[in-house]
């Protein structure tokens, strides 16, 4: 069965995301440098890292990583990534309003998942084939994954900043065990992959 890889970019204190998104600010209220400063000013340095994040045979995602909008769905919003969105698989995006896929460039689709976790990841893993699936955020998706025991390893982008709010990676989840499995330090951040030990 592929296993299941939830990846994510934090803070040290474990924030993964801003308040308030909109179009304007992808990141909320937090500076746009908080998250990816190392994947735009570092690539080659991190070009491992980054192969591993978009190395998986599909995506699920929660509906405010795809986008702000809020609500039933309007306009013709199609991500933040632009017409050729790094994935190049199929994207299953939790929501609770149903939406036509989205067909982009280089091989990826979104589809829009309105029956929860379960039905995404279940959707993810035919589509996968014998690749990994990634839960690709933000952190209260990947914290319902974790909460509900169905994520195998974590591929944590720690960086050095913290922040005085915001969402936070593990609120929720409750008693989590996890053996470390690698460290990369790099120059902006670090990436630490765990594999989540599971108690049954």
């Amino acid at each position: 069965m592929s296993p299941v890889v939830a990846t994510m970019s934090i803070t040290l204190n474990g924030v993964g995301a801003g308040h308030h998104v909109t179009r304007e600010q992808p990141f909320g209220d937090l500076p746009e440098d908080t998250f990816y400063r190392w994947m735009n000013e570092t690539p080659e340095e991190n070009r491992d890292a980054f192969d591993a994040i978009v190395g998986a045979g599909a995506y699920v995602m929660g509906r405010n990583m795809f986008g702000p909008i809020t609500g039933e769905w309007t306009g013709d919003w199609q991500g933040w990534w632009g017409p050729d969105p790094p994935y190049h698989a199929p994207v299953f995006v939790l929501t609770h309003y149903p939406r036509e896929s989205i067909v982009m460039a280089g091989g990826t689709t979104f589809h829009f998942v309105t029956e929860g976790v379960q039905a995404a990841l279940e959707a993810a893993r035919d589509a996968a084939g014998d690749r990994p699936i990634h839960i690709a955020g933000g952190p209260s998706t990947t914290n319902a994954y974790l909460a509900a025991g169905l994520v195998d390893e974590l591929l944590l982008n720690i960086n050095p900043i913290i922040a005085d709010h915001g969402l936070r990676l593990f609120d929720g989840v409750g008693p989590l065990r996890l053996e470390q499995v690698s460290v990369q330090a790099a120059s902006l951040v670090t990436h630490v992959r765990y594999k989540v030990i599971r108690s049954d």
